[in-house]
């Protein structure tokens, strides 16, 4: 299991996270689709160019029949998105998508991340499994951890914002 910050601990517990993990395995089972689930510590725009950069940059354009959906969450700014690759967005569309963003932020008011992310999970795997069946040749392509952007690390003890001090550049000396 992964080791994850303290951010997305406070949110989800390990245990939280393997749920989703397995749940995710588990929507897989019957859809030759590919779900991921990513957590941003901070999202200051807009929530689908964010997930949209995030599917691209963890792959998930690349699988073989175009059919990667990601669950993207940054919590501290109140920022989610689902983003589906052509293949699956032409057969869902825009208007499924926000239904998914609706009830994983109706569970996160209520306090019910983990509830919030298994039913958005279970949710797209019946749904990808009408629309992409799993076959005798498909495999899991992609790792169903969730996964987590650490963001930058913390400043150093004594020093106001970053490893090298107010204004400071990573290869300035002092």
């Amino acid at each position: 299991m992964a080791v994850h910050p303290i951010w997305v601990l406070q949110w989800l517990s390990d245990d939280d996270l393997a749920a989703v993990t397995a749940a995710i395995g588990r929507a897989e089972r019957n859809t030759s689709a590919e779900i991921r689930v990513h957590f941003d510590r901070r999202c200051p725009g807009d929530a689908v160019v964010a997930a949209v950069a995030v599917f691209e940059r963890l792959a998930m354009h690349r699988t073989r029949r175009r059919n990667g959906v990601l669950v993207y969450v940054a919590p501290a700014d109140r920022r989610m998105a689902v983003v589906g690759d052509s293949g699956v967005h032409e057969r869902l569309g825009q208007r499924y998508w926000e239904e998914l963003v609706s009830a994983l932020r109706s569970h996160f008011g209520q306090g019910q991340p983990r509830q919030g992310l298994l039913t958005v999970v279970e949710a797209l795997g019946r749904e990808l499994g009408r629309h992409f069946p799993r076959g005798p040749d498909d495999a899991n392509e992609l790792t169903d951890e969730v996964s987590v952007d650490p963001g930058p690390p913390p400043p150093f003890p004594g020093r106001s914002s970053g490893p090298h001090g107010p204004g400071a550049g990573p290869f300035r000396t002092r």
